[in-house]
Parts: C-alpha cells; structure tokens; sequence
C-alpha cells in the first residue's frame, strides 16, 4: 500500500514528490486480449500510469443492469495495469464526451419527461448516484492505498464548457467520497478563465486540457490554482475524424517540443491520446455545431500507438522526450508484422425488404415512435398511401438518415447533415417504407440525450401521415440471419436469399485464416453499412470515408474458418471482401 497525495507544488507518493506520466487507453476501445500488450507499450515508452473514462451507456444499456464481461472488465483491466508496475487514473463522469455515442449518458436516462442533462435535478442525480455506486465499488479496493493502482478519479469532464451548476458538482464529489473513494479528485477544463471557473470544485484539484501553447495554458491553470501540482489531463497529441471529412494527423515535431515544454515547466502529463483503438460496434459519437457531423469508427487519433497497437513517429519522439526528464525502460516494442491480404467473394445475400420479418419485431403504431421508443439503432417504417398524383413527404427532422421507397422502389435519401426534411414522391399510390439509421448520438454541447428518428410531423403533403407498422431491426441478430428457420424454410424467392435487390441487403462468406492475427478489411467497393467478423461487430463503414478500412482485431479471428457478414444499406459495386495489409484512413489533411 502506498500514500498518494497533493503537496504544494507537486504529488506525493509515500511523501516523496512524484510526476505523473500517464497516456490514455480505453478498455473498452481495445480488445480485452490486447489489453497487456498495449499496457506493456505505454510502460516502454516511458509512461508510468494508463488514464481511462468509464462509459456509462456501455455499462447501463438497461436501468439497474451494470455489465462487466469482455471489453467492458474494468477490474481485469485495471488489474492488468497494477501487474505491468504502473498506476492508473479513473474518469468515471457521468459524461465522458470522447467522441463516444451520447457522451457517455445511456438513452434511457431521458425517457423520463423533465430530467436534468448534468445539473442538479434530482431524477437525473438519482440515476447517476445509481451509476457512481456501481463503478466505485470496483474502483474502491484498487486505489493506491489499498495496494492497488489507482492514484486519480475525476469528477465529471470538462463541466465549465458546457454549465454552470456548483450544487451539482459538490453532489459529484460528495457521491464519490461516501463510496470509499479516498485518492485525491481532479476536475479538467480547457484553460479558459470562464471555464476554469465553472467547472471547479474547492478542495478538488483542477487539471487542463489542451496540445499546444504549454507555457501560456499552464501560467492560466496556476492562476486558478495557486498551489498543488500543474497536470494537463489531456494533452491532446491528435484529432479524431468524421464521415466525409479529412483525416486529421499533428505535426510529429509540434507535439513532440510541446510535451517538452509540459515537463521542463515541472507539469504533469496525460497524453490524450496514447493509444485511441476502435469505436466497434454502434458506439461511436457526433458533433452539432449547426450541422450534424458523425464520427467514425477508427479513434486511431495520430496516436503514438496506431490503431492496431502499433508504433508510429510520435511513439519515438515522445520516448525521447520523456527520457529527459525520467528513467526510459531500454527495451523497445517489436516492429509492427503486415496483415494477411486475400481477397473473397460475397455470396448467401438476404434482402431486407423481402421479409423484414426475418431482422426483427413488428409494432403497430398510430403516430410514428422515435428510435428511442422502439430501442432501436436501425428500423423499417411502413404504410399505405393513397392520394392522386405526385406528392410531397415531409419530416419535422431527421436523425439521422432516412432512405425512402415506394413500392419497393427507391426514391431517395433524407440526410440531416443536409438538413433534408422533404422528397418528392413520383406518386401518391402504394407501400411507404422508410429505413431510418441512428448515426450516433451527439457526444457535445447542448443536444446531447436528445431523441433520435423521425422527429415531428410527417406529412403527405399537407396531411399527417398515421398507421405505421414498424420492424425495429435487431443488429445483434443480423449475423444469425442464415441460420434462422424463416429463410430455411421460406425459399429463395420469400426470404429474399439469392436477391442482391435494392433496399439494405446482408451478405455473408467465410475465409481461411492460419492463425489468430489482426487484419484489415477494405470497405471503399461498398457503400454505407456495417460489418461482422465471427459475430464482433467491426463498426460502420461508409464509402464517403476518410477510413477507408475496418480493423480486426487478432482475438477474433479463429485459425480455420472464419465467418464475414455485411450489412449494406446502400448498394456494393462489387460482392467481394478484401483485406489488405494495413490502415487506410483516408488523405493526409493540408
């Protein structure tokens, strides 16, 4: 067991002055497998402590439900840190931002009519205090003065960018102590003076976030924090990207002379990113600042560690930094080995509105419901029309994305990054079926917990649309499609198996692998969609990039045969899978 503590000017560990060194990883961005190899690179390059947030919604899907399997076993994780000789900071929230889907906060916190988003009210103070316990009980008996290796744990995230509420923090703060919290608290903010201001805690020690301009971001910290250690909780050594974007890189020699000021000025140092991994699955965020702008799946982040866990140039300079001020083990990490490259074809497709049974359950509804309503992240909506003549279909608005068809027919696609809110339809007559995409929830700034789908009056022309039949799609199922009883028994024709026809369509192979080693499946032949390995959701895909590849972890490949499926929302230009030997994130940014 050790004492850590805040003195004048620097962190005490056993009285003796202590710098923090630290780089964030996220458990639940990096396969559990994979977990000890990039611990072990961190340690190499010279760090001494691993940074992670807590995803509340990862967590908490449902209310009163806390998962730890797999990437979601913060002990194991934390464990594996202590095993490595390193310590370990906490960043619990409740909200995280990291471009994380709703910033963290699950959807089902805002059912309820009039709750609070991060203030003081009290159903939303119920909920969190709920979430604190749980992650607390886990976090309390590996603190540093238990024996374990926990130094820090913050106190929500950036709070002075966003409100102004010093009940609501106190009550943060008062939650972790009487969960047996007893290392020091931290807040962080951008080193703004209004920020700063709002988003501190008496008696909690504030941290900064920033990447450039060192010097100056730190003389404003001390000026709100006349005494205790100066640490930049997030020293942000990247970017992350979004759909249709470039692809974000820092200059290797800027980062590097600016964590070089950070330590010569005798700060402290979280390195945002050390190692970014995959936003896998449907986690990944958005931003909307006037125009909707989904991330992607890739949090590679120009990290000093890759996406695949790989060193890049920043991982060298950053070691040669870092050896100036402390001990650098001499080890270094092996060099990076190319993935596998084959190419297979797609075959077995099953179209969606052929027999949207077969992807999920129907609802009858008089008005159309939210996605939040169906606990859905994909969903079919369908009704008759029947007006004379071409017509005019209008939403109130869209989130995110609405393909419509008639009669099976495509017609064209509602965006909300184009603030579409209306199509013309070629005719008044037939089946009305809009398939409506969750592209992640906003992760920043005053629209976060908001509702997601069709949202407001739909109309046909200037008639309320009603009657609507709704198949909320179940993604976890989609690659169990084949071995469903409906597409045994239905036939080619019924099921749509065979059928690579308009509308979302799923595809399935299978390819050979040697052995249990990371690969990269190239998605720029496809369109916009999703895809699985052996069942692991890899994450959305979309030909507009910048990423331009899907990164599969080592872990979930088996040596043998292995299983891809493919669900396309769009069109494939042509019905074949290739991997390739590396990332492909898209052009560097000018």
């Amino acid at each position: 067991m050790s004492d850590f503590t805040i003195g004048e000017s620097d962190f005490l560990l056993d009285g003796e002055p202590f710098r923090i060194l630290s780089g964030a990883l996220h458990y639940f961005r990096v396969h559990p497998q994979s977990w000890a190899d990039r611990i072990e690179k961190a340690r190499l390059m010279g760090l001494n402590t691993i940074e992670t947030y807590v995803p509340w919604n990862a967590h908490s899907p449902v209310r009163g439900t806390f998962g730890t399997e797999g990437m979601l076993d913060l002990a194991a994780f934390l464990r594996q840190v202590d095993e490595a000789g390193m310590y370990a900071i906490v960043r619990p929230g409740p909200y995280i931002c990291a471009e994380w889907d709703n910033g963290g906060l699950p959807a089902w916190l805002f059912a309820e009519p009039g709750v609070g988003v991060r203030r003081y009210e009290k159903q939303f103070l119920a909920a969190v205090e709920e979430y604190l316990e749980q992650v607390l009980r886990i976090v309390r008996p590996l603190q540093v003065d238990q024996g374990g290796p926990v130094l820090l744990v913050q106190v929500e995230n950036e709070y002075g960018a966003f409100g102004d509420d010093p009940a609501y923090l106190k009550f943060l703060v008062d939650v972790t102590r009487q969960a047996g919290i007893t290392v020091p608290l931290v807040t962080v903010d951008q080193p703004e003076d209004a920020m700063l201001a709002a988003g501190g805690v008496d008696g909690v020690l504030r941290t900064a976030s920033f990447g450039s301009r060192s010097a100056e971001r730190l003389r404003t910290l001390r000026a709100h924090q006349p005494t205790g250690p100066l640490m930049c909780m997030e020293f942000w050594d990247g970017w992350f990207d979004h759909w249709g974007g470039p692809h974000h890189t820092t200059s290797v020699a800027d980062a590097a002379a600016e964590l070089d000021a950070l330590l010569a000025a005798g700060a402290s140092v979280n390195v945002y990113m050390f190692h970014g991994g995959t936003n896998f699955g449907l986690t990944s965020g958005a931003n909307d600042k006037g125009v909707y702008r989904p991330t992607i799946t890739s949090y590679d982040y120009d990290a000093p560690l890759d996406e695949a866990g790989h060193p890049t140039a920043k991982y060298e300079a950053f070691r040669d930094v870092i050896s100036r001020y402390a001990e650098v083990p001499a080890a270094t990490p092996r060099p990076a080995v190319p993935a596998p490259a084959f190419r297979v074809t797609l075959g077995e497709p099953v179209r969606l509105l052929a027999n949207p049974g077969l992807w999920g359950s129907w609802s009858d509804h008089r008005e159309a419901p939210s996605l939040d309503e169906l606990d859905a992240r994909l969903a079919l909506f369908r009704t008759e029309i029947d007006v004379d003549g071409a017509t005019m279909l209008s939403v109130g608005e869209v989130r995110d994305r609405a393909q419509v068809f008639l009669n099976s027919d495509p017609v064209g696609i509602l965006d909300r990054e184009q603030h579409d809110q209306a199509i013309m339809l070629p005719r008044g007559r037939g089946r009305l079926e809009i398939v409506v995409e969750d592209q992640g929830r906003v992760n920043y700034g005053p629209r976060i917990g908001e509702p997601k789908g069709l949202v407001g009056p739909i109309r046909l022309g200037s008639e309320p649309l009603s009657d609507w039949s709704v198949c909320a799609i179940d993604l976890d199922a989609v690659p169990g499609l084949w071995d469903s009883a409906g597409v045994r028994e239905a036939g080619v024709g019924e099921a749509g198996v065979g059928e690579a026809g308009v509308g979302p369509t799923a595809w399935r192979t299978t390819f050979l692998a040697e052995d249990s080693v990371d690969h990269f499946l190239q998605t720029d032949a496809w369109g916009k969609g999703f895809a699985w390995v052996n069942g692991f959701c890899l994450g959305r895909y979309w030909r507009r990039g910048p990423q331009r590849t899907l990164f599969v972890p080592g872990p979930v490949i088996r040596a043998g045969s292995n299983e891809l499926v493919v669900l396309e929302l769009n069109a494939l230009s042509e019905p074949t899978a290739q991997f390739v030997p590396g990332p492909s994130l898209g052009p560097l940014e000018l």
